[in-house]
């Protein structure tokens, strides 16, 4: 992945602030302009050097000379004849996008997370992918001719008001919950559960997230730990079923407990982090880190570079199964099919395999584009990263589930990498099928969770009344 010198620096002829963005009209009636919101340092904004051309075995050469969106803009005026401007604007978190929204900013595509997908689904904001945008005979909808089986299904699965997400939302990067470890310090079977967080041995050598969903997650998981490790409930015929129900509860009685955990594992961990404890695995400041796996690779490669070597465990229990998704705002696109196409053909250029790739060498987060049998670029660039020169202490990790069954995806890898970037990236089928998808909170729910997070950043006002 791209090295990043330092964190939350952006092109600033590319970048717009998210503040004050408002409806804007076209500026000529030959250019369309399309309003576009992304989370930080998520896109690719090109400037490579030379040497970080990424030479693939078919030949094929990738360099990100300009960012991802101006060359989108070219594209879309040589494909489809017309013009496209793109104002580009960011955002920290899915709550500050909402908030901006609610506010008054509008966009027509932006890009949160699933949960934040199906919460502007129940509430009517989202506008649905044409039928178009599936039809597979057109060369230009990447998206639906290139996407992994796995990922459309999942996406499929997951729905809101009797619509599924991939009614609305073309998948942008994917992945994991886990522990990022330094292997010098910890031991593999001490990271195999989330209540490493609360070993007192690591006392303030440990952080948790700074997210109320992820770190609710991990009090879940340790609160049911017992049980999901169980013979009798890894045997149930229903059990990814029953493991979704379990990793989604919001009664009172479970809040309550999860809350004892999370209080416990707050006066144990080092801090409540969103972004410092990438660096502070680095330095060495912390031992362990609980972490999305996008920033797990940044972590490692980072930390590689001042020759430290870290590690990324996926937690027996189960992990939480995440995706960033590009949706289009019914109060941005209207009824104006031009802007409507831009925005299709928008979310079509990000999943064109050569720009997936660009992507996830920039930003190290895993894209959902597998490609087909005449376009393999995505399982070359895996081959290109992680294939082992020779096949001393190499194993063979197989991607069928990912890449598709109708040919051998078995990259022969360092036999390091079953716990490195590879295994981070494209985590094994086996720790999938003990994955969650988090649904969003709704109600009384939401309000429960809210007190209980507040409780564990600052204090529980409900012991004043006792």
């Amino acid at each position: 992945m791209r090295r990043r010198v330092i964190a939350g620096l952006l092109t600033v002829c590319m970048m717009l602030p998210l503040v004050g963005c408002s409806k804007t009209e076209q500026t000529a009636s030959d250019e369309i302009v399309l309003r576009v919101a992304n989370c930080e340092e998520y896109i690719d904004e090109g400037d490579w050097d030379e040497d970080e051309t990424i030479e693939l075995e078919d030949g094929t050469k990738i360099l990100g000379e300009n960012a991802l969106v101006d060359d989108f803009e070219a594209w879309y005026e040589e494909t489809y004849g017309q013009k496209v401007r793109v104002e580009y604007s960011t955002y920290g978190t899915n709550e500050e996008l909402y908030n901006q929204m609610s506010l008054g900013d509008v966009f027509d595509v932006v890009c949160p997370s699933e949960y934040m997908i199906m919460k502007l689904m129940k509430e009517d904001r989202l506008m649905p992918l044409s039928e178009g945008f599936f039809d597979e005979s057109v060369e230009e909808n990447y998206y639906s001719r290139y996407v992994s089986k796995y990922i459309k299904d999942v996406f499929t699965e997951l729905s809101m008001g009797g619509h599924t997400i991939s009614e609305y939302a073309g998948c942008y990067m994917w992945g994991t919950l886990g522990i990022v470890y330094n292997p010098a310090e910890l031991t593999a079977e001490e990271v195999q559960h989330y209540d490493i967080l609360m070993n007192p041995k690591y006392a303030k050598q440990v952080t948790m997230k700074d997210s109320i969903r992820d770190s609710y997650f991990a009090g879940l998981a340790i609160l049911n730990a017992e049980d999901f490790e169980s013979e009798e409930f890894l045997a149930q015929e229903d059990y990814q079923d029953v493991l979704s129900e379990r990793m989604n509860d919001t009664s009172q009685e479970t809040v309550d407990q999860v809350e004892d955990i999370l209080s416990d594992m707050r006066e144990n961990v080092y801090s409540l982090e969103t972004d410092s404890g990438k660096a502070d695995m680095v330095t060495g400041k912390v031992l362990a880190n609980l972490q999305w796996s996008g920033d797990a690779v940044y972590t490692m490669d980072q930390a590689e570079e001042d020759g430290v070597e870290l590690a990324y465990s996926v937690p027996s229990e189960c992990t939480n199964l995440w995706f960033d998704g590009w949706v289009m705002m019914k109060n941005g696109i209207g009824d104006d099919a031009k802007k409507q196409q831009a925005a299709e053909a928008f979310i079509n250029f990000l999943s064109r395999p050569d720009n997936a790739i660009r992507n996830m060498y920039y930003i190290g987060y895993t894209s959902p584009i597998a490609g087909d049998a005449d376009n393999t670029l995505v399982y070359q660039y895996l081959n290109y990263n992680y294939g082992a020169e020779d096949d001393e202490e190499a194993v063979e990790y197989d991607l069928g589930y990912f890449f598709g069954e109708d040919a051998p995806h078995v990259i022969t890898a360092p036999e390091e990498q079953m716990n490195r970037q590879l295994f981070t990236q494209y985590p094994p089928e086996e720790v999938l099928q003990r994955s969650v998808v988090m649904r969003y909170f709704e109600g009384d729910a939401n309000d429960r969770i809210a007190q209980m997070w507040t409780n564990i950043r600052c204090f529980d006002v409900t012991k004043f009344f006792d």
